[in-house]
């Protein structure tokens, strides 16, 4: 069995350490067997979308987004079919806002996204930002698990029809929001950075298994000891219910 990964704008968006996601992902395979061949793509570099399990796009700043987004919308055919192919995407913070309508950034430029959800991206007034901790209850395909991680974000997302999880602790898409992120099932876009599966390792098994269903349709995952990952997630969780 094997795993490959296509990691988008790798020199540019990999902000707060976004980068932790492939090597999670790529241990947590190793552990198991499963190989694993991870190819980068750049602006004006090419790829072939279809040919990976899961795709990943990290977060950047407003230059970073307005530097690659006329690259990507370009790409948008090819997102596509990756899509129908199968494929899974995990996107952080603006990797999330692009797969949008639009980013509305600090200075009222409207950088246009993917277009292939419904949400868009205004940046909030005074250039206000969320930022903290946060503590989430996701709703993974029918399966309730809290996920944890770190927000930094001016941007408010509106419009998101199918959130990734109601908020416990922190803002989530918009100050004091209800609900953080996007989740359709085989798109995962949210603001959580830290970066997000080191402190989550169930999260992380959730997104293997999607990916390796392209190919390999349900897989079950042989279990890892978890056991210092599962004592640093409570260590947090509880850091955060006293700081409330």
């Amino acid at each position: 069995m094997e795993l490959k990964i296509l990691w988008m704008y790798h020199d540019v968006m990999d902000l707060y350490g976004d980068k932790g996601n492939i090597a999670v992902l790529k241990k947590r395979c190793e552990r198991r067997g499963i190989a694993v061949q991870i190819d980068t793509c750049g602006m004006g570099e090419m790829a072939d979308m279809c040919a990976y399990d899961l795709i990943f796009m990290g977060g950047g700043a407003d230059k970073e987004q307005s530097l690659l987004y006329q690259d990507l919308i370009k790409r948008k055919e090819q997102v596509q079919a990756a899509l129908d192919s199968g494929s899974f995407i995990l996107l952080i913070c603006g990797g999330y806002q692009l797969f949008g309508k639009y980013y509305v950034d600090a200075f009222g430029n409207q950088i246009e996204g993917l277009g292939l959800f419904p949400y868009y991206t205004n940046a909030a007034a005074d250039n206000k930002r969320c930022i903290g901790n946060v503590l989430i209850e996701a709703n993974l395909d029918g399966e309730r698990v809290e996920v944890i991680g770190f927000e930094n974000h001016g941007g408010q997302s509106e419009g998101v029809t199918q959130p990734f999880g109601k908020v416990i602790i922190g803002h989530g898409n918009v100050f004091h929001g209800i609900y953080e992120g996007f989740y359709n099932g085989q798109v995962l876009g949210t603001y959580l950075h830290g970066p997000l599966l080191p402190k989550n390792a169930k999260l992380a098994d959730h997104i293997l298994k999607k990916a390796l269903k392209k190919r390999y349709g349900e897989v079950t995952l042989a279990p890892l000891d978890d056991t210092w990952e599962n004592k640093a997630f409570a260590a947090m969780k509880k850091r955060l219910i006293h700081a409330k």
